[in-house]
């Protein structure tokens, strides 16, 4: 075949009259703009283009916001108007820490004799604000409650040789501050500690016991030690480290104090997948609608604080790895003993399976450290409430809405109930109410409060601890110890004398979570020019319909980064695990670190505190000396208890019960609510210490018939208040009845509307080859007669396992 000249194929185009681009779209912008792939690529290309000019124009808006909050001295990210209490850095021992009023939004009404609750955000690298950063939070929900609402914040620097004591000192000063602006409280303050406040809190609760009420412990860790294999691995990082030693580097390279930044830094690294990938991709893939969430969120974990070399020692040596503070082993500079035995008011702890910071053996395993079973409990008066969310993560426990409005705001609303509780281990559980629930108008919010009775074996079953696994921790606090005096004699020295403020000042700006926030800023010029280019975006925006396939292609690349990363962080958490039970399991190591000598290897019983026995028998005596004393009230909440004991459930609308219908019996004698508590904890002990000689003095408490039948009517309202009597509780009814010398009563004749439902209902039935008329008259033979009780048995209880979770 020849080829043709270019000459013969223009003779050949004119004499067929056909151009080349014969079958290509004639409209080039119809063709554009038409259906088809290349029109889905055309419009996710313009869209995805658009996203990334608003999402780096949200980083610079970041950066800014960063900026801005610096130079305001980074106050509290609260969604609520405050005002100043108490200024920490005026007291004799100046701390960096303020108490302020949170002051009640238009609508909302405070009562002033109400309970007040008390804030406490993490002092853990963060600034304060995220327990009331938005109206769904926990200051939120006791406002709405009509609680008085305070706030305990902090400030960016440290105070120059604060230590935590000092902290805890003005803490409680803040605590007697509350107490005197409100004298005609029912109840302490309430005490939330979030996170790392959670600790501070329960020290403060042990050393001053008189200051506090109910503490909430939200995601605090208090056994540093607890975890479980293959699942925690935050906890190996201390003696992976080596122990302390890198946060006394910490300190000298700072100039004396602790850069924040770091516990940032660390907290990031837990989940490498939402650090690098997922939190940003969420933001771009919704930057329509997620960048004001984004802000608000932003502004708060940007805020970094500092903290003095002393504090952070103290925090290190004392908590994360020597975890002192479960075995009463810190003492303060007056030489007083921090045992967590001490606190007087109820302890309410929230975990969560889905927090890989403070899983729940961290946050319960002290318990069953403390006490060996529940009567050591009881014998020291202490109520213990926790409560297990399945799936929420650390930061949700006290950021969630969600968890606000359903967790936090049951707790506000039944803190009463949780501080008249009789001594014991309780787990909570929420319930979404219904209408058909019985007495559901009892209950204020959406949720019903169930609590039941748990033993120390519930909380060994969580899972954690062991001696093999103890041993090792204890060598790493051995070893810590060792490398912490090396660092200080030979290589401490050097660093400090080359520290200064600036030095240290520069290292802060070059840390990369801060220096970001000055790159990515109006600091820039290259991302100043963005804020025009933004607008014209935004005013011309065209997102992709949802149905775009290359949006679907997009999820999948972005699911398969997700997942490479947490293939990552699995393999880095597995080889940390393995590098730290190699080490630290070796025996060379632990014989270096002095655990292998005969008195380390002996068996250690757990100690006993015989003054504390003592008082706690004197105590007793002083009780069962007045079983026989008291009245109409006494011999109520006796028949309460007497009758519950055998019974592992409590559900809050007897308690409601209580409150609405004890009016209506003369017998009666009003009281204060911290009467009451005292009252029901009495007569608990009574029936626990002696029950045959409780049951026998009920006669003696209730002389008259009428006391006696008032007694038993109020009482059997109160315990069928949420369901029918058990058999087991019934029985114990009927011995009360016989000790009193009072017949049971007959069961009232239902009432014409009950009758009619009941006829209805019999109706609806099908009742095949039964004529109407029959049907009829066997509904009105049964709606005469009075219903049976019904009996509930609960259901047989689970056996528990390590991995076991609760709700």
């Amino acid at each position: 075949m020849t080829a043709r000249s270019p000459q013969a194929a223009q003779k050949t185009r004119k004499a067929t009259n056909k151009p080349e681009t014969a079958g290509w779209p004639q409209d080039w912008n119809a063709w554009w703009a038409g259906a088809g792939p290349m029109a889905e690529a055309v419009e996710y290309w313009t869209d995805a283009c658009q996203r990334s000019v608003l999402f780096w124009d949200t980083l610079r808006k970041r950066g800014n916001i960063a900026l801005e909050h610096r130079e305001q001295g980074k106050p509290p990210v609260l969604a609520f108007d405050y005002e100043m209490v108490m200024d920490g850095r005026e007291l004799e021992r100046p701390v960096n820490y303020a108490l302020v009023r949170i002051l009640a939004e238009p609508g909302t009404t405070i009562d002033p004799d109400k309970r007040p609750f008390v804030i406490v955000d993490p002092r853990a690298g963060h600034g304060p604000g995220i327990g009331g950063s938005k109206a769904d939070s926990q200051v939120g929900v006791a406002m709405e409650a009509g609680h008085p609402c305070y706030f305990v914040t902090f400030f960016p620097e440290p105070m120059p040789d604060q230590t935590i004591e000092d902290v805890g000192r003005a803490e409680a000063l803040f605590l007697q501050k509350v107490m005197e602006l409100h004298p005609d409280s029912k109840g302490k303050p309430c005490v939330v500690g979030n996170c790392q406040a959670g600790w501070a809190v329960a020290m403060l609760s042990a050393a001053a016991p008189e200051v506090t009420g109910p503490i909430i412990l939200a995601g605090a860790p208090l056994s540093y030690w607890a975890g479980v294999e293959g699942k925690n691995p935050m906890r190996y990082t201390g003696g992976l480290l080596g122990g302390a030693w890198m946060t006394s580097l910490a300190n000298d390279l700072g100039n004396g104090k602790f850069d924040g930044a770091h516990l940032v830094q660390n907290f990031e690294n837990m989940n490498p997948a939402n650090t690098l990938w997922t939190k940003q991709y969420n933001l771009y893939s919704k930057i329509d609608t997620e960048e004001e969430r984004y802000l608000d969120f932003e502004k708060w974990w940007g805020g970094l604080f500092l903290m003095n070399a002393e504090e952070m020692r103290f925090i290190v040596d004392n908590l994360f790895v020597g975890n002192k503070l479960q075995a009463g082993e810190i003492v303060t500079s007056r030489g007083n003993r921090i045992d967590l035995r001490n606190i007087r008011s109820p302890i309410i702890v929230f975990a969560s399976w889905g927090d890989n910071i403070t899983p729940p053996q961290q946050a319960l395993h002290w318990i069953a450290e403390l006490y060996e079973s529940v009567d050591e409990i009881r014998a020291n008066e202490q109520v213990i409430v926790y409560a297990l969310h399945d799936t929420v993560g650390h930061l949700g426990i006290f950021v969630s809405g969600k968890i606000a409005k359903k967790g936090h705001a049951a707790g506000v609303e039944n803190m009463d109930i949780i501080d008249a509780l009789p001594p014991g281990l309780y787990q909570a559980a929420l319930e979404e109410k219904r209408p058909d629930d019985p007495n559901a108008d009892l209950i204020a919010g959406d949720y019903i409060m169930r609590l039941e009775a748990r033993t120390i074996e519930d909380i060994l079953a969580l899972g954690g601890g062991g001696e093999e696994d103890e041993r090792r921790f204890e060598t790493v606090s051995r070893v810590s110890e060792i490398n912490e005096g090396m660092y200080r004699t030979f290589v401490g020295p050097w660093v400090q004398m080359w520290s200064n403020n600036e030095t240290a000042e520069a290292l802060r700006l070059m840390q990369p979570h801060r220096a970001q926030h000055l790159f990515l800023s109006d600091k820039n010029p290259v991302m100043r020019a963005l804020e025009p280019l933004a607008e014209a975006v935004r005013e011309n925006r065209r997102p992709a319909a949802p149905d775009n396939p290359f949006l679907a292609w997009q999820k999948m690349v972005s699911d398969q980064i997700v997942q490479s990363l947490d293939l990552y962080r699995d393999a880095r958490d597995s080889a940390s695990e393995a590098m730290f039970q190699a080490v630290y399991d070796s025996p060379w190591v632990q014989a270096a670190a002095g655990l292998r000598s005969a008195a380390a290897e002996a068996p250690k019983p757990r100690a006993r505190d015989v003054a504390r026995e003592a008082l706690i028998e004197k105590k007793f005596d002083a009780i069962k000396a007045r079983i026989a004393q008291g009245g109409f009230n006494e011999g109520l909440i006796r028949i309460l208890v007497y009758t519950g004991r055998e019974e592992s459930k409590f559900d809050a609308r007897s308690f409601r019960m209580l409150q609405t219908i004890h009016s209506e019996y003369s017998q009666v004698t009003p009281i204060s609510f911290r009467e009451f508590r005292e009252l029901v904890k009495d007569q608990s002990y009574m029936v626990l210490l002696d029950e045959a000689r409780a049951l026998a003095a009920l006669p003696k408490l209730l002389q008259s018939d009428e006391a006696r039948r008032q007694a038993l009517e109020l009482a059997v309202r109160v315990a069928t208040a949420a369901r029918s009597l058990s058999p087991v509780r019934e029985e114990r009814f009927q011995k009360v009845r016989e000790v009193l010398g009072v017949e049971q009563a007959p069961a009232p004749e239902p009432s014409e509307p009950a009758r009619a439902a009941r006829r209805a209902k019999l109706r609806e039935a099908v009742v095949p080859g039964v004529a109407a008329d029959e049907v009829e008259e066997l509904a009105e033979k049964l709606s005469s007669t009075p219903a049976p009780k019904s009996v509930r048995t609960p259901p047989p209880r689970a056996k528990r396992t390590r991995q076991r979770k609760s709700t």
